[in-house]
């Protein structure tokens, strides 16, 4: 097994163990590398996600100007890991990235053509709503 493999298997497990163990916090997600945090998220239903997402970005509208600059500096930080892991990696390393990131993309395109019409408009309106949502919040800062 990869080590990404496994630790998507230690997630998902940690998902079954008792809720503690799991990422309950925003900062708790922040916490978590990437595939960690992909594969919690892929664990749960959309609804479940959509619920987590609301109660991160209530945590988040209730912080500090303090806490939201250190959250963005560590934002910075891990865009900044992932840039020099980008430039340290070698071609075929490289290439094997561009496959996951394609077959993503192809797993997504295969679900919206599986969608119906109704189904895709109500995604439409879905990201509708959270683009207007955002400009709202971006406005009252």
């Amino acid at each position: 097994m990869k080590i990404s493999t496994l630790s998507r298997l230690a997630v998902v497990t940690s998902l079954l163990l008792p809720m503690g163990v799991a990422a309950q916090s925003l900062s708790d997600m922040q916490e978590l590398s990437p595939e960690d945090r992909r594969a919690y998220l892929e664990a749960m239903s959309p609804g479940e996600r959509d619920a987590k997402r609301a109660e991160w970005r209530t945590e988040r509208d209730a912080m500090t100007p303090e806490q939201r600059d250190a959250m963005r500096a560590r934002h910075d930080e891990m865009r900044e890991q992932n840039r020099k892991q980008r430039d340290s990696m070698s071609d075929e390393e490289r290439t094997a990235a561009r496959a996951q990131r394609e077959a993503r993309h192809a797993d997504r395109r295969a679900e919206w053509d599986s969608l119906s019409d109704e189904e895709r408009d109500a995604r439409r309106e879905q990201m509708r709503s959270r683009r207007g949502e955002m400009k709202e919040r971006d406005k009252s800062k």
